[in-house]
């Protein structure tokens, strides 16, 4: 089942004679369950595409479906609400709340819409994740590669249509990033999760199902691997 889907996906920013094409024409589909690594140097357009596919930005030209729903002619508010129920967003940089427990950091998606907790679902996360004894810790307790495991778990509380991944082992040693890349395939596989990861590493694109290469706003290769 198609999940996400771009069609003439086009980005300029500056106008006039400083106009500069960040995203040239991406059309990409996305099945269900999916595991994609988006690669390319820096500069090539793959976290502007990120952006727009998480609703952050929105593209200039073309259309971006989540789901069927076209994120890409919402205005501000309807962004901000789409990207926290159906977007898990996870960043290099974990952008956790210091002053709040990791398990409120891990809620708060749910908290802000008054949703119920499912708690089966909530310990199976954590759980999945190692951090089920952090839960009562403020994230500076917390080392780099545990909090963006608390990072991740807050992106996939609200059982997000798709997770996006930019760098998420960018701050880590090799050995965490290890560790949070099999984290997001244990989610891909135990939680049918559907994620699309930018990266520079090729080692870390190799342990995805399909590598989609981005070169001047463009997609000059799909490679399906599995």
């Amino acid at each position: 089942m198609e999940i996400l889907r771009c069609e003439g996906v086009r980005k300029i920013y500056g106008s006039g004679g400083s106009r500069e094409s960040a995203l040239d024409g991406i059309d990409l589909s996305v099945e269900k369950g999916e595991f994609v690594a988006i690669v390319g140097a820096s500069g090539s357009g793959k976290s502007t595409l990120l952006h727009i596919l998480g609703s952050v930005d929105q593209p200039t030209e073309g259309k971006v479906l989540v789901e069927g729903v076209d994120i890409s002619s919402m205005n501000r508010t309807e962004s901000a609400i789409f990207r926290r129920r159906k977007v898990g967003l996870v960043y290099q940089f974990y952008n956790l709340i210091p002053t709040l427990t990791v398990r409120k950091n891990i809620l708060m998606p749910l908290l802000l819409d008054k949703k119920k907790v499912r708690q089966e679902y909530f310990e199976q996360v954590v759980n999945a994740l190692g951090i089920a004894d952090k839960l009562e810790f403020l994230p500076n307790q917390l080392s780099g590669g545990q909090q963006q495991r608390a990072a991740i778990a807050r992106s996939l509380i609200y059982r997000p249509a798709i997770l996006l991944a930019d760098e998420p082992t960018g701050n880590l040693d090799q050995k965490n990033s290890k560790e949070i890349i099999d984290m997001l395939k244990l989610s891909n596989r135990n939680l049918n999760q559907t994620i699309l990861l930018i990266t520079h590493d090729e080692k870390i694109a190799l342990e995805a199902d399909r590598i989609v290469t981005i070169e001047d706003g463009r997609i000059v290769n799909d490679q399906r691997r599995r």
